[in-house]
């Protein structure tokens, strides 16, 4: 069916990429900022269904439906959309044998023979890189292909660029997905614009001198070589992102956020000081000496723009705080929780979410141009990347709407970025944390090994709790 034409930012069919935006394309090609969802499905999958499901959502949202255009003689980039709005994504079929043969090739890489094929084909995916090149004149944004397992199962991957999905779309693509394919509709999130974070900062929560600037930049970047990293592995063999997994029970769960509600907290404050703990232990010390470590905030900005956002509303709309985090040895993870976390919401108290954001994308931008500026040249910027709440799903939801197993959602961090970022989803009350990692800057068993310590500093405070509990009953 045809439509009028609709309005995209500012411009009817093009606009061009803020600042935000065109930092994510720069980092794109160094190995930062692919997004994959990957969905294993089981039973009767309706594939017909599910390609008119995707033309679909691509159609109600014009970020979706556009294409990057590289302008050959200046450095700018804009996003165009087809002048008729015509979906144009196409759902790539990935047979049994050539999925077979894939997996049995992936597996024989590294210390992946045990992992699932969910687990590889993210990995797989989370790797591919049509933006890579810095030749393309025009590109699609995000891409779909279905491979097929034996017993009528089948992991779907979407994968699109950052620029255009920051984990609140990735998350609002998979809900308008069930909804579609459960056949209730899912046309209740049609866009009429889309504009870059900048031009919807509210007027005056950005404002910062040229003497500020010049201050805060020439602080992150002399911080970062005083910051503490995990032990590299191999700083010169090619880079490729990886995950691992953490996953708590439901009374895990449970005592872990009592306990953060107990102390007006969020779970991302824990997640850090676990992720710290794990990272001071891993290095045998003689001494008690202090640490200091980086760690980023993200938080959605959609509710604090002007005009205020939905969380429906598709586009990179993120922004980073930076901190520095203190570990001794025997710190209690509760203290350093309430710090980091407060540390963090004191920052976004004083809008430096919007005040530090064009001081971020600069030195990300020269990171990435210049590696000598980061540790070994190994383009971190800090330990760990966390987000201010977790995604939260019901599994038996999207079952019924999808035939769904499991589902990962997550971005590479190969290039410019933190050695950890964790993605937390709380799954039918379980915490489920994905955490990707630049390879093999780090390997997989190095990882393995954080996430049990991280595990063990976690059922620790649990324990904290239950005794908490039992003396006050």
């Amino acid at each position: 069916m045809s439509e009028s034409p609709r309005k995209f930012g500012s411009f009817n069919t093009t606009r061009l990429l803020g600042t935000t935006e065109q930092n994510w394309c720069k980092a794109v090609v160094s190995g930062t900022g692919i997004t994959a969802l990957a969905l294993q499905l089981s039973k009767n999958l309706n594939i017909t269904l599910l390609k008119n499901a995707l033309h679909q959502i691509q159609n109600n949202h014009p970020i979706l439906n556009s294409k990057l255009h590289k302008n050959t003689s200046s450095s700018s980039s804009s996003f165009t959309i087809n002048p008729d709005h015509t979906p144009h994504i196409t759902l790539n079929l990935i047979s049994l044998s050539t999925t077979t043969q894939l997996l049995r090739t992936l597996a024989t890489r590294g210390s992946n023979a045990t992992l699932s094929p969910l687990h590889l084909l993210l990995e797989h995916e989370l790797n591919i890189n049509e933006w890579s090149s810095r030749a393309f004149s025009t590109l699609d944004l995000w891409f779909a292909n279905l491979y097929t397992l034996p017993e009528e199962k089948w992991v779907l991957v979407i994968r699109l660029h950052t620029a255009i999905c920051d984990r609140a779309t990735a998350v609002s693509l998979l809900k308008e997905l069930r909804e579609v394919m459960g056949e209730r509709g899912g046309g209740g999130y049609r866009e009429e614009g889309n504009m870059g974070i900048e031009e919807l900062i509210p007027v005056g929560k950005a404002k910062k001198t040229m003497w500020e600037h010049g201050k805060d930049m020439v602080a992150y970047s002399v911080n970062n070589f005083r910051l503490k990293n995990l032990k590299f592995k191999d700083v010169k063999g090619p880079s490729h992102s990886e995950i691992v997994r953490l996953k708590m029970n439901t009374q895990e769960t449970n005592m872990i956020l009592d306990g953060c509600k107990f102390r007006g907290i969020k779970l991302c404050g824990v997640l850090a000081a676990a992720t710290l703990i794990a990272a001071y232990s891993s290095k045998r010390r003689l001494n008690n000496h202090r640490k200091k470590y980086g760690v980023i905030f993200l938080n959605d900005c959609r509710p604090y723009l002007q005009p205020p956002l939905s969380f429906n509303h598709l586009g990179f709309y993120q922004s980073a705080i930076n901190t520095i985090q203190e570990v001794k040895r025997g710190e209690n993870l509760w203290d350093l929780a309430t710090r980091s976390y407060t540390s963090f919401a004191s920052s976004k108290n004083s809008n430096k979410h919007f005040t530090d954001m064009a001081d971020l994308n600069f030195l990300m931008s020269k990171a990435v141009d210049n590696p000598s500026l980061t540790p070994k040249s190994s383009l971190r910027t800090a330990l760990v990347t966390v987000f201010e709440d977790p995604v939260i799903e019901t599994i038996r939801g999207i079952e019924q709407d999808l035939s769904l197993d499991d589902f990962v959602g997550c971005a590479s961090v190969h290039g410019v970025g933190p050695s950890i970022a964790i993605f937390d989803t709380i799954v039918d009350g379980q915490l489920d944390c994905v955490l990707v990692y630049p390879s093999p800057l780090h390997s997989r068993e190095q990882m393995q090994e954080l996430i049990g310590s991280m595990r063990t500093s976690l059922l620790d405070v649990i324990k904290m709790e239950e005794n908490l509990v039992s003396r006050v009953t």
